[in-house]
């Protein structure tokens, strides 16, 4: 997909703009994203200086690091939100489901019996083999922070992830994780903008998986396909005429409905900032 610069940007006062983001009663994965789990409370106040981590991030097109204007990934926004003490590392890859970003190269274009696609060799990409480095990699107090689920729903290999393969991979990846003293944080995909009439509403796939691989794992939660949509329509995206050049949808997204501006990355960074904060996991004690 090519995208285009556009020249209209958020004005500042979008950007500093109070939000309040709400879950509908009865929502199972707004409940269980409000969990507090003991190992990842915030720590009670300390006259000591905090211990310097790194966040390590692991992710799609949403969430990377941009290679021009557009898009921009939440990620590379959200180091701005933290103290010196805390630094972003972030891996994401645009294009990747969790399989091809764990297996990159590996991931064959054709599938098992199993339905799922070969991976041959069972050999970790580079990306993956950094974090899991005893020297240069995760150690006692970093944060693992994954959010897939926008690609793995494909169809055709090599993106195709089904169902019981993506929430194993998830928990592997968290366990690998807490095995180094690290605390991982599992995300669901950030929605992209699905207008109904007046009313923005979900996009994604894989939420339900995303949460139960949180449960098996002991992981947090952090519902962000329902937080982005809540912001959307506290913004008044919809309805929208599919103009992506122009106004406040314009200056958010790209020349499509799923990636970001900066000025929309850096918005939905404060979203899962916010959502640290709100759901008391240690890594908020780093924020500024």
């Amino acid at each position: 997909m090519t995208f285009f610069r556009k020249r209209l940007l958020l004005p500042l006062a979008v950007l500093i703009t109070q939000f309040t983001l709400t879950a509908g009663a009865g929502d199972a994965l707004a409940a269980q994203a409000g969990q507090d789990r003991a190992a990842d409370c915030a720590p009670a106040a300390s006259t000591a200086a905090a211990p310097k981590i790194k966040v390590w991030l692991a992710g799609d097109s949403t969430m990377a690091n941009p290679n021009g204007s557009c898009p921009a990934g939440w990620g590379s926004q959200f180091g701005s939100l933290f103290t010196g003490d805390a630094t972003v590392v972030n891996s994401a890859v645009g294009g990747r489901s969790v399989q091809t970003w764990l297996y990159e190269s590996n991931v064959k274009n054709t599938k098992g019996p199993d339905g799922e696609c070969v991976v041959s060799p069972k050999t970790f990409a580079k990306r993956w083999l950094d974090m899991l480095n005893p020297d240069t990699g995760m150690r006692a107090g970093d944060y693992l922070i994954i959010q897939f689920g926008i690609n793995d729903g494909s169809a055709s290999c090599p993106r195709h992830v089904g169902s019981a393969r993506y929430q194993e991979l998830l928990s592997m990846m968290a366990k690998a994780a807490k095995d180094r003293g690290a605390h991982p944080v599992l995300l669901t995909p950030v929605s992209a903008l699905r207008c109904q009439g007046g009313t923005a509403v979900a996009s994604r796939g894989f939420l339900r998986e995303t949460a139960d691989a949180a449960t098996r794992s002991g992981a947090p939660l952090i519902d962000l396909h329902r937080l982005s949509y809540t912001l959307y329509n506290s913004l008044k995206f919809c309805p929208h005429d599919g103009n992506w050049n122009t106004g406040p949808v314009g200056a958010f997204f790209c020349n499509d409905h799923t990636h970001f501006e900066r000025a929309g990355a850096l918005r939905i960074a404060g979203v899962v900032a916010k959502a640290l904060r709100d759901q008391r996991i240690g890594l908020a004690s780093y924020l500024r």
